[in-house]
């Protein structure tokens, strides 16, 4: 079932609901108003009937009477019954359409203790319903006879059954039409919902360039649509990097292995002496030096180790950054480079050590290899409830425009592709400082060095 439908059913519903309940409620109210009209009317006649009585020594005497008096005129017009019993409860004087009902019908012998009562009954030879309203007769607080006054019910019925009858018509031609404007409405509301997966079933992997492009709403299927194409930009940025990071993978794992194959073929040429044979060899050991450095790399970052800390412990930050500068000590040294360390003494957090360690050689690395003169300086210090631990060197710097792009793996200031390295330390330090919560960011200025400034949290 379609939600279109489902929709305009649970309209139909509510409606159906709303519409019998407002009904029975109308319904109800119109009879009690009606029927509580007729019994006011009742009560005012039977009134008029006692005031125009003559009664003489407690005994009700009709002779004096005119018969076409004002009070039985109106009464007659009226359409109203009227009879007068004594307390025996025979009839002494009798006038309208109703007189001839037995008078065992009207049970006179219901009043108790002479107080009015109100009693519907049906006419066997009219079928109508009669309101009869009886009330005692008293004289020196002695009841000497009744007055009953009755009026028929066809009036208020006929409004009743009118009503019903309104209802019954209009309510399912309302609901019918409710039902065709809540399906046109849902189907207008959800037509931006089959756009959109008309659009999605056309994107695929090799496709991501396809956007709802629907005009921009303040509403739920605005929003959604909103989202829907950030979502899908950043698919296609995601997709567009994965295929960047594949072509450069591809060419970094090539370029070691057409090395290799030129220097075999070389050497395979023609008989060579110990010598050539063992630099021959050197070259080799060094290209699958650089293959092996780049495979546990790109193995790295295929698994996601650097995001995943098994196991964290506690580690002595300080003693970490001083051991870790003095390792790296001697080849900056052989460049002619001093690197000198300024770290407080007791700094400690929970981490794990190995991949701390990857993360600042690989900083202090990138500041060796790029920094020709001057110095390197490695610092950290408490900051807040992290660590705030610095990388700074004299080197080169990189130019504005790259420095976005630096952590972005493969990605080279050096467009030939010819210094050292896989193009990954920076991607894996970042992932490192991530994976322990903090943040990775670099500063530069071309000829005057560059500063990687490392947060941490305790």
């Amino acid at each position: 079932m379609t939600l279109r439908v489902r929709v305009t059913l649970w309209v139909s519903g509510l409606l159906i609901t709303v519409i019998v309940g407002l009904g029975a409620f109308l319904y109800g109210s119109l009879e009690r108003g009606l029927e509580a009209s007729i019994d006011d009317s009742l009560r005012i006649s039977a009134s008029q009937v006692d005031a125009s009585l003559d009664i003489e020594n407690e005994t009700i005497d009709f002779n004096d009477v005119p018969q076409e008096n004002d009070a039985r005129t109106s009464l007659h017009e009226r359409g109203l019954t009227v009879r007068i019993l004594n307390p025996a409860g025979r009839v002494l004087e009798a006038f309208g359409p109703y007189r001839a009902l037995p008078v065992e019908s009207f049970g006179t012998a219901a009043v108790p203790a002479g107080k009015p009562v109100f009693l519907t009954v049906r006419d066997p030879k009219t079928s109508d319903n009669v309101r009869m309203y009886t009330t005692p007769i008293r004289k020196n607080n002695r009841m000497i006879g009744f007055i009953q006054v009755a009026q028929s019910r066809k009036g208020m019925e006929d409004s009743l059954h009118r009503l019903l009858s309104a209802l019954l018509l209009g309510g399912p031609l309302l609901v019918l039409l409710a039902a065709l404007g809540g399906f046109l409405l849902a189907s207008r509301t959800l037509a931006p919902i089959d756009h959109i997966t008309r659009t999605v079933r056309r994107i695929s992997a090799e496709d991501l360039g396809a956007r709802l492009n629907l005009p921009a709403t303040n509403d739920e299927v605005g929003r959604l649509a909103a989202t829907f194409d950030e979502m899908l930009e950043r698919l296609e940025g995601a997709f567009r990097r994965e295929r960047r990071f594949t072509a450069d993978a591809s060419h970094e794992l090539r370029t070691p292995l057409a090395a290799m194959q030129i220097i075999l073929s070389v050497v395979r040429e023609r008989p060579r002496s110990a010598a050539d044979y063992e630099q021959a060899l050197g070259d080799i050991s060094d290209e699958v030096g650089r293959l092996r450095a780049l495979s546990e790399d790109l193995l790295r970052l295929a698994r996601g180790d650097t995001r995943r800390i098994v196991e964290r412990e506690k580690v002595n930050f300080s003693e970490l950054l001083s051991d870790v500068s003095d390792s790296l000590r001697p080849l900056a040294e052989a460049k002619g480079v001093a690197l000198a360390c300024s770290v407080t003494d007791g700094l400690v957090l929970q981490g794990d050590r190995d991949t701390l360690i990857r993360l600042f050689v690989n900083l202090l690395d990138n500041a060796v290899k790029f920094t020709e003169r001057g110095s390197i300086e490695i610092s950290a210090q408490a900051d807040g409830e992290g660590i705030l631990a610095t990388v700074s060197d004299t080197g080169i710097g990189i130019p504005a425009e790259h420095l976005p792009h630096v952590f972005e793996r493969f990605y080279r200031v050096d467009k030939s592709r010819s210094g050292r390295g896989t193009g990954l330390g920076l991607s894996i330090a970042q992932e490192i400082a991530l994976s322990h919560g903090g943040t990775l960011k670099l500063t530069s200025t071309p000829g005057r060095g560059t500063t990687a400034v490392v947060r941490l949290p305790l």
